[in-house]
């Protein structure tokens, strides 16, 4: 049997899971809560530069998007072909949920190498026998 999720697109699953993590930010206590926020807003980041590239002010489409979703419109997402946001079901916006899961994976992974690289080259050297 084959496995054939879909997520909607235009930004939808971006925003919804960014909406996720800043609930999860909110009642973390300590440092942990500013990497949970800043995961938050990189999350945020892909439908803001989807609507840079379309030439619309990203600023306040994405808003638009994030109170639609927040007040529970789960379908919606950016329509670019009128600079708004949209019903993603009506439109027909679909992507995989696989793909979508796998360069989610794969992006934190990276952005882990990347801190443990950082805190390698932060590390006093070892002191040196002659």
């Amino acid at each position: 049997m084959i496995n054939r999720k879909i997520v909607y697109g235009g930004g939808n699953s971006e925003i919804a899971m960014s909406l996720a993590v800043e609930d999860l930010a909110k009642t973390t206590k300590g440092k942990q809560a500013l990497a949970i926020e800043a995961f938050a807003r990189a999350l945020r980041a892909i439908p803001t530069i989807i609507c840079d590239n379309a030439g619309y002010d990203s600023a306040e489409i994405v808003q638009n998007l994030r109170s639609e979703i927040a007040s529970g419109n789960t379908k919606a997402g950016l329509n670019m072909n009128e600079g708004s946001v949209s019903d993603m079901r009506v439109e027909g916006i679909n992507e995989c949920y696989r793909v979508k899961e796998q360069s989610l994976h794969s992006a934190s992974e990276a952005a882990e190498m990347i801190l443990r690289v950082d805190e390698i080259v932060r590390c006093a050297p070892r002191q040196r026998e002659g």
